[in-house]
């Protein structure tokens, strides 16, 4: 669920700290604070987010609950909508879906575009109120005429499986395109899907592999596996002929990414000699970590090309391995950390 909002208060502070300007942020904090106990909401509320974030000060979440709660219950629909974000997670106060959707609503209401969101999102899954898929579309597509490019594709993805609304791809589509043209790479992932089954619009190679592309571009893995599995088919398509080396190379994109079909593929490529020197080891490897990911099939097929393989060859793959899922591991710790 979406959490942060930018707030004029906490840029300035930041700015003031990575100028070196401690003395005036401290001034500042003190000026926040006493902001904050007057009674200013605005000033509650960012004071929340700097405990929530551990900006300029410790990070302590009941610290921040204390300050949003006192922004929220006067009618601050940013402060109600972390509110909510806070007992939906259970940090700084016992977990409570109940109360998570009593400030996701407030916030909701007033018309706040991330509320909306986590408020369809929580009637998807039922907690704290009764599953209502209609009621999630509802929240959803209030959000989505806002603009807001994670509500579109939500929406979009109500209408391509018929939650809540009837099935209905070219309104899927609709949803999908409006993201997609805002650069949200899931959305184009999305509609390069439409396209190549021709839900909700002609079937169409040529556009599929152009909003996979444009996914697999901004780094998004699902894409950069399907635009390798094209390239790797050719599937006819004018100016993306079958190319084994362009293959490999989106397919390593995605396996870095720690995507499981992707590194089955890439082990495949490997032990083919397909858009790279045949390698034995490399393709173990590949397999191996398709394996740690939960790929079924990869335990199989390493195990039969491990018939081939020389002691030394084996060695060298679990080694190659160990190599691979300590960086992906390390990936994907840095962007948590982002």
């Amino acid at each position: 669920m979406k959490s942060k909002i930018p707030s004029i208060f906490i840029v300035a502070l930041v700015t003031l700290f990575g100028c070196g300007h401690a003395n005036a942020a401290d001034d500042y904090f003190d000026t926040l604070t006493k902001l904050a106990v007057q009674g200013d909401a605005g000033a509650q509320n960012d004071l929340g987010v700097m405990y929530a974030e551990g900006r300029g000060v410790p990070q302590d979440d009941a610290e921040a609950v204390k300050w949003f709660r006192k922004a929220a219950e006067q009618g601050h629909v940013e402060a109600q909508g972390k509110l909510g974000f806070m007992y939906f997670l259970g940090q700084g106060v016992p977990q409570d879906d109940t109360e998570a959707v009593k400030w996701y609503r407030k916030a909701a209401e007033q018309g706040h575009a991330e509320a909306q969101i986590n408020l369809g999102r929580i009637y998807v899954e039922g907690r704290g109120v009764t599953q209502d898929h209609a009621e999630a579309v509802k929240w959803y597509r209030k959000a989505a005429e806002q603009g807001d490019v994670d509500a579109q594709l939500l929406l979009g993805g109500m209408y391509k499986w018929g939650r809540g609304v009837p099935r209905d791809y070219a309104e899927a589509v609709k949803w999908y395109r409006k993201a997609a043209q805002r650069g949200y790479a899931a959305a184009q992932f999305e509609l390069g899907w439409m396209y190549f089954y021709g839900w909700g619009v002609p079937p169409d190679y040529a556009e599929t592999v152009k909003w996979y592309r444009k996914a697999a571009q901004r780094g998004y893995a699902a894409a950069q596996f399907e635009l390798g599995w094209m390239y790797h088919l050719g599937r006819g398509v004018p100016g993306v002929p079958q190319d084994y080396a362009e293959a490999v190379k989106w397919y390593r994109k995605a396996a870095e990414q720690g995507h499981a079909e992707a590194q089955v593929n890439l082990g495949l490529m490997y032990a083919e000699g397909l858009g790279v020197p045949q390698d034995y080891a490399m393709a173990y490897a590949w397999y191996n970590v398709a394996a740690a990911s939960g790929a079924e099939t990869a335990k199989e097929t390493r195990d039969i090309i491990k018939k081939e393989m020389t002691p030394s060859q084996i060695e060298k793959g679990q080694a190659l391995a160990r190599e691979i899922l300590d960086r992906i591991q390390k990936r994907k710790e840095a962007a948590e950390a982002e």
